[in-house]
């Protein structure tokens, strides 16, 4: 997880880093703890619950997956 244990700063610089990579057409698969940061630079999506696939699309038709999932459906 690139997020875990960092400083927020370090995690948002590190997130400039990976939407530079993307934009230069690098393909990066991202394990991330902070779904809603990870959606937001991401082109394609995967939510795992429990170890398993359970959703796979568009980042932003998962936004409400994430909340349902991690938040009992809090936004």
């Amino acid at each position: 997880e690139l997020s875990m244990g960092l400083a927020p700063l370090i995690v948002a610089e590190l997130y400039d880093v990976l939407v530079q990579l993307a934009a230069d057409g690098v393909a990066i698969l991202l394990v991330e703890q902070f779904a809603r940061t990870a959606l937001g630079i991401a082109d394609y999506a995967a939510i795992m619950i429990q170890g398993r696939v359970q959703h796979v699309g568009q980042p932003a038709d998962l936004a409400d997956v994430v909340s349902e999932a991690y938040l009992g459906g809090a936004a």
